[in-house]
């Protein structure tokens, strides 16, 4: 008798993507969001492009941030990231003008300020990140990459952290190696793609 063949499976729920998603998470340990994000955006159940990363984004930052001491429940973070995040619409890039990884960073700002639509002072603040981030975006132009996307607005989220909060994130350079897998890479006009050439933007 033949044994039974093991299969990847590919075919998940969204919501089985933000379950794992999540799981991986707390298992990171460190202060680099983009060595969570790369860990993570590994696995089968992240696809090169896809409403999970409206999770994944803003979970790596709140991973990074508790790990770098800042003092927060994780379970408590993640899970209502994954709350927010599962509610934000795919292709809101090309459709509402808002970038999911904008969103998805935002939201989990509000998680980590413990903000809401009555907060006073800080109502704004996360503003301030989400409209650089979303400038950033626009002058790389499409079509939409998930991976380039959140590149670009974590490192904004690094910068916006360091000002706010004096905490700091690693933020590497950084070189993807998702975009062999990209059938719409825009190539050397992508500043993280290896063939980069500044010049053409």
């Amino acid at each position: 008798m033949k044994g039974l063949l093991t299969v990847n499976k590919t075919d998940y729920t969204l919501e089985e993507r933000a379950s794992l998603i999540i799981s991986e998470c707390k298992k990171a340990g460190s202060t680099d969001p983009f060595e969570i994000f790369h860990t993570v955006a590994n696995k089968d159940f992240v696809r090169i492009h896809g409403p999970e990363h409206h999770i994944l984004d803003g979970a790596c930052i709140i991973t990074a941030m508790y790990n770098a001491g800042y003092s927060i429940d994780l379970e408590k973070a993640l899970n209502k990231i994954a709350f927010e995040g599962l509610r934000m619409p795919g292709a809101a890039c090309g459709l509402w003008g808002v970038c999911g990884a904008v969103t998805s960073i935002g939201a989990a700002l509000a998680i980590i300020e413990n903000t809401g639509p009555l907060s006073t002072e800080e109502w704004g603040s996360h503003m301030v990140f989400t409209s650089a981030a979303l400038a950033r975006l626009s002058k790389t132009g499409g079509p939409r990459c998930c991976k380039r996307d959140a590149y670009l607005t974590m490192e904004q989220a690094v910068s916006y952290i360091f000002e706010r909060y004096g905490i700091e994130l690693n933020k590497p350079e950084t070189v993807c190696v998702f975009y062999p897998l990209n059938k719409q890479c825009i190539g050397k006009k992508c500043p993280y793609n290896p063939n980069y050439k500044e010049s053409v933007l």
